[in-house]
Order: C-alpha cells, then sequence, then structure tokens
C-alpha cells in the first residue's frame, strides 16, 4: 500500500511561511490564521508535507484499508490562493458557505485568495464544525482537550 505523503514533519511554521510566501499581504495573512486556527482547534500549528500547516491530528481508515492522520484542521499558502483545509460536508457546515464571502469549492477544500475577502467568524463556525465531526467520527486528537 502506498505511504501517505502528507505527514508531520518538523520543519518550523514560521520558516516555512518567510521562505515560501513571496508577498507580504499573503505572509501577514498566512500569521494570522496560524493564530486563528490555534484558537478555534486549540492546537499549534505544524507542518504536514512540504506546505500545509495543519493543527491537531486524527486519524482516518477506508473500507479500502487504506489508513493515516491527517490534521483536524489547516492551510496552505498557495502562490495563487489559500488551501484551506477546513470543511466537513455536514448539515451544520454546508449553509455556512452562504455566508462566508468570496471562495472557490474544491473537492477537499476551500480556495481563498485573502482574508480580507472572506467572514472570519464563518471561517471559525466552519472550523469548529469539522473538529466536531471528526472528533465524532475519527480517532482524533481533539477528543485530548
Amino acid at each position: 500500500m502506498a505511504k501517505n505523503k502528507t505527514t508531520e514533519t518538523t520543519v518550523s511554521v514560521a520558516d516555512f511561511i518567510n521562505s515560501y510566501v513571496e508577498k507580504d499581504e499573503k505572509k501577514a495573512d498566512s500569521f494570522e490564521l496560524i493564530k486563528l486556527m490555534s484558537d478555534w482547534s486549540g492546537f499549534e500549528p505544524k507542518m504536514w508535507g512540504p506546505t500545509i500547516i495543519g493543527f491537531g491530528s486524527y486519524h482516518y481508515k477506508y473500507e479500502s484499508g487504506h489508513e493515516g492522520d491527517m490534521p483536524l484542521i489547516g492551510f496552505s499558502p498557495r502562490k495563487a490562493e489559500f488551501s484551506l483545509y477546513v470543511y466537513s460536508p455536514t448539515k451544520e457546515s454546508e449553509p455556512l458557505l452562504n455566508e462566508l464571502g468570496k471562495f472557490k469549492m474544491g473537492k477537499a477544500c476551500i480556495y481563498v485568495k485573502k482574508l480580507s475577502e472572506i467572514n472570519i467568524e464563518t471561517l471559525e463556525k466552519i472550523c469548529k464544525a469539522t473538529i466536531a465531526y471528526l472528533n465524532e467520527n475519527h480517532e482524533c486528537a481533539c477528543r485530548e482537550k
């Protein structure tokens, strides 16, 4: 079975942002997301793979037998936009998308260009709904909190 590429690393989150993110506004938004997601999740940021900043973790296992660990919530400051790994399709979180602001939805993430284009209170609700969902449905580090 293939090994997951997205695993927790020991790379410094601040060093990653300062070396990877070119634009000052995106750097500021990245550090703001770290503060917010740390507060919302109760976990310090860790690098997952080369470009994802994650908070906490949960263990998943598919019917196929494939399993692994992923952050509860996280983001990546990609060149074009932020990839926010914060969404689980629950009845609580689906209506919140209408209140989020300017974004695009991918298969597993929400894409935003900058924080000023979204409603931060709504993002918090989405993150907390996802953490609750993962806590109920997976082996989750959030149970320790």
